[in-house]
């Protein structure tokens, strides 16, 4: 899930896995689809905050390995691959 940060100019992801997994990431065409690890939370989710200004950003989230759209948001926009980018509105 995403929401806008508690800064402005900021977006929260956070994801809580149906089962245990090891390692999260998020990348997306706000940093240029790099991988960024998100942090373990309290009660089994994930979560990080990134700078972004106003826009749409396509991302997916990387659990172990397996690129996945957002299950908790349902905006999508295909890409080049044929398959399905989560997308988030900021501003």
């Amino acid at each position: 899930m995403f929401k806008k940060g508690t800064k402005k100019g900021t977006i929260r992801f956070s994801l809580k896995p149906a089962a245990a997994v090891r390692k999260v990431e998020v990348a997306g065409d706000f940093n240029d689809w790099a991988l960024l690890e998100m942090k373990k939370q309290k009660g089994g989710s994930f979560a990080v905050t990134v700078n972004a200004p106003p826009g749409a950003y396509e991302y997916k989230f990387i659990i172990d390995g397996d690129w996945q759209v957002d299950p908790d948001h349902s905006s999508w926009a295909l890409n080049p691959f044929g398959t399905l980018n989560s997308v988030a509105q900021v501003g």
